[in-house]
């Protein structure tokens, strides 16, 4: 495992609310390729829950989105044997939330590339979130390369 995340290698400067390290207010999330996955570990506080002790879900969704787009990122530029990520977007993603996931401890989030599902701009991800020992939702992402002239082109 690096020792930096993917985001601050590839943009320190990223304003996003759930992945940017510049946004001092953002979840500021840090996502490690690990093996075949990339993996989040991330600790909410009181104000991500939606009742005492649980997580809110759009903060469970936010989490998905910024990490799986992270992982479709890293995934299509080490395909296309680049030294660049590409800009991506998320194009759809699918939440279910299965258990409340506690905010006692550490959130586990683990993404991984659907190759067969994939292509040269497009990349499907699935992922798990765990906390506690459970899994407590799953989500299904499809994240894609923008052109330029898009807004996001080049937002790293």
């Amino acid at each position: 495992m690096s020792e930096k995340s993917l985001q601050d290698m590839y943009a320190p400067a990223n304003h996003c609310f759930g992945c940017g390290p510049s946004n001092e207010r953002g979840l500021r999330i840090k996502s490690f390729p690990e093996g075949d996955e990339v993996v989040l570990r991330w600790h909410a506080e009181k104000h991500h829950e939606a009742f005492p002790g649980t997580l809110n879900g759009g903060v469970c969704g936010c989490l998905f989105d910024c990490h799986g787009n992270w992982t479709a990122a890293y995934y299509l530029m080490r395909r296309g044997r680049r030294d660049t990520l590409p800009s991506t977007v998320t194009a759809e993603f699918h939440v279910k939330l299965q258990y409340p996931t506690s905010t006692a401890g550490e959130i586990l989030v683990r993404a991984r590339v659907d190759e067969e599902a994939s292509s040269e701009r497009k990349a499907v991800v699935e992922m798990t979130m765990e906390a506690g020992g459970r899994t407590t939702a799953t989500c299904r992402g499809v994240f894609i390369s923008v052109e330029p002239g898009h807004p996001a082109y080049h937002r790293w």
